[in-house]
């Protein structure tokens, strides 16, 4: 281990701990109040977004749209991977961003238009995330992982930490999860998203909030793909992650 990968090994520590830390009071209100309000949202919005999610995942497991080419940085160091993956993210950020004002200005018709459109934007970047960590998207199982990835980024507390548990012993556990419950998957990620993403969907403010929310996602998701593959790679060099 050198001295990046020693301080790589620290940063997931502490990433782990805030992962399975439960959410504070406020978050916890605001899950009571997103409740009551998803009963009022209209059954056709519900509708497309399950849709939305049902088809990414399929999407996801099929591979075709998103498939990268293997090892995008063959040869570099973890710290240069981090770097590159960095990069990346910037640029997808900043089309999501783009994305979610222009959507968010143009109304209930156009904010729906968000779900899919965001959810390719972020699927394109696991992809490419795990290209660059050296990860084959065309081995099934590595398109499985990526779902994990994204589970863990945009679920509850108690769905958080059991993804968690999944990834830190992925090498082992994989065989139990080659069959996904795209229900499940679809209910958690759509239970985090509705509160936000339905403010997109209000005249006047619907540019904004679809532009901040955006790019919080990104970076939400970022930060989970960076350590959950840094995690894997440190985890092949014995005794470091135990």
């Amino acid at each position: 281990m050198n001295d990046y990968e020693l301080k790589a090994y620290d940063e997931i520590m502490v990433w782990k701990r805030k992962m399975r830390k439960p959410s504070n009071l406020l978050n916890r209100m605001s899950k009571k109040v997103q409740a009551k309000i998803n009963g009022y949202i209209p059954e056709k919005v519900m509708n497309a977004i399950t849709v939305a999610i049902k088809n990414m995942v399929q999407a996801c497991l099929n591979g075709s749209q998103w498939i990268t080419k293997k090892d995008q940085a063959a040869g570099l160091s973890l710290e240069e991977k981090d770097q590159l993956l960095t990069q990346k993210l910037s640029n997808y950020r900043k089309t999501a961003v783009v994305e979610g004002a222009g959507t968010g200005a143009g109304g209930i018709l156009l904010g729906l238009a968000d779900f899919p459109l965001l959810l390719s934007i972020k699927m394109k970047f696991l992809f490419d995330a795990a290209s660059v960590y050296g990860f084959d998207t065309k081995d099934y199982s590595e398109r499985v992982f990526i779902l994990q990835v994204f589970k863990l980024a945009f679920s509850s507390d108690e769905v958080r930490n059991e993804t968690l548990a999944v990834i830190e012993h992925w090498e082992t556990r994989k065989q139990e999860f080659l069959d996904l419950d795209w229900e499940e998957f679809q209910q958690e990620y759509r239970d985090y998203l509705d509160f936000a993403k339905m403010l997109q969907l209000m005249p006047g403010i619907g540019a904004a909030v679809g532009a901040v929310v955006n790019y919080n996602l990104l970076d939400r998701l970022g930060e989970t793909a960076k350590n959950c593959y840094r995690l894997r790679l440190l985890s092949a060099s014995p005794k470091w992650l135990d």
